[in-house]
Order: C-alpha cells, then sequence, then structure tokens
C-alpha cells in the first residue's frame, strides 16, 4: 500500500536519468514543480536540449554513474537496462532519495499517480499499480465533472475567503458563511456564464463581487 501525499520540491534537486520522451515528461512534470533538475542521460530529445540550453536543467550528457543521486530529493529513472535501474534504485535506498523507476513497480519508492490539474485544484488517482488503465479511465471521467471552470472557481473561493476571515464576525459566522459558499453551485454558474447569478449568491454573503475575474 502507499501513502498518498502532495510533495514541495520548490528549490530541491531531482534527478532523471533517461533523456527520451518519458523523461521529458518527468521533466516538464517536475519543472511545474519549480524543482532543480539534473538530466542524466547521453542523448536528449529536441525539448530537452532546448531547456539544457536555456539553462532551466543541467544536462550531464552520459550514463548514469554511481553517486548521480547525491544531494538528490527524488530521483526518476526512464531506462531499459535492469542492471542500471538495480543500481540507481540501490543507491536510492542508500541514500534515501525517493525514487520512481517507470514501469519497474519493485524498484520504486514511490508512483506516480494519474492527475488532474485546475489552477490550485489536484485530483491524484492511483489504483497502487494495480491497473494504470482503470486510473485513466477514472481521470477521463473526472475531467468532465472538474470542468476548466474549477480554476477561476478556486481564484474565486480564495479571494471570498480572505474577505470573510477579514469581517468582524465570529468564528462561527465565518465559518457558515464558508460553508455556504463551497455548497453554492457556483461552478455551474462560472461554466454557464450565470454572473448575475453569482453576483446575488456573493453579496448576498455581505461580500464584494470581484469582477475582474470574469474581465468585466
Amino acid at each position: 500500500m502507499y501513502f498518498p501525499i502532495f510533495l514541495n520540491l520548490e528549490g530541491k534537486l531531482c534527478v532523471v536519468i533517461g533523456g527520451g520522451k518519458v523523461g521529458e515528461r518527468k521533466v516538464r512534470s517536475l519543472l511545474e514543480a519549480k524543482a532543480l533538475i539534473k538530466l542524466v542521460s547521453p542523448e536528449a530529445t529536441p525539448a530537452l536540449q532546448k531547456l539544457a540550453e536555456e539553462g532551466q536543467i543541467i544536462w550531464e550528457r552520459r550514463g548514469y554513474q554511481p553517486g548521480d543521486l547525491e544531494g538528490a530529493w527524488l530521483v526518476v529513472a526512464a531506462t531499459n537496462d535492469p542492471l542500471v535501474q538495480k543500481s540507481i534504485y540501490q543507491e536510492a535506498n542508500d541514500k534515501r532519495v525517493f525514487c520512481n523507476i517507470v514501469d519497474v513497480p519493485e524498484f520504486c519508492s514511490f508512483i506516480v499517480p494519474s492527475v488532474i490539474k485546475r489552477g490550485s485544484l489536484t485530483i491524484a488517482i492511483s489504483t497502487s499499480g494495480a491497473s494504470p488503465a482503470v486510473a485513466r479511465r477514472i481521470r477521463e471521467g473526472l475531467e468532465l465533472q472538474f470542468g476548466l471552470e474549477y480554476e477561476v472557481y478556486l481564484k474565486l473561493m480564495e479571494n471570498l475567503r480572505k474577505q470573510i476571515l477579514g469581517l468582524n464576525l465570529s468564528p462561527k459566522e465565518k465559518e457558515e458563511k464558508l460553508h455556504r459558499l463551497a455548497i453554492a453551485p457556483i461552478p455551474q454558474y462560472i461554466r454557464d456564464g450565470d454572473l448575475n447569478l453569482l453576483k446575488v449568491i456573493i453579496e448576498k454573503e455581505g461580500l464584494i463581487f470581484p469582477s475582474e475575474f470574469f474581465g468585466s
């Protein structure tokens, strides 16, 4: 069984071993998390080469060597060489570095879930490795349920929460307002463009409608 967790990797060294398409996807995901990335691979995709030229990643143009994980927080390896895979995993274990050898569960101390992102909202789905295809199917269903409107929705809710916390109300009254807004059909109003209804709900709670979120 796995322990679900979201890691803060900002400014932390992460090593990606393998410069193919899979390695490229892993690098891009880690860049989104603002990690410091060292790529170890004799070759790399054009996109990875460009990232290295721009200084967004460090590229060691060679195969994996023991010691490559020194100072790392996390390693992802996309290599088909079983001996290299085992060596990476052993070094990661020795150095207590989180390790993921792509498609080799026995050499993984963590697995990467299927993910939906909508601005500040991140939904991670995992079947604990039992069936990645099922995880994808669940993700596709949730992508329809949680549409692009959720990016605006969460920005709006963050704004309204700050307004509520700044009001001269009791903790209970603040919690009640937050609860009413959380259960209101705000995502639907955003999706359908019913800004008048949205404004009524917000102003009914004694709050200011942040029109800048809707281009008006």
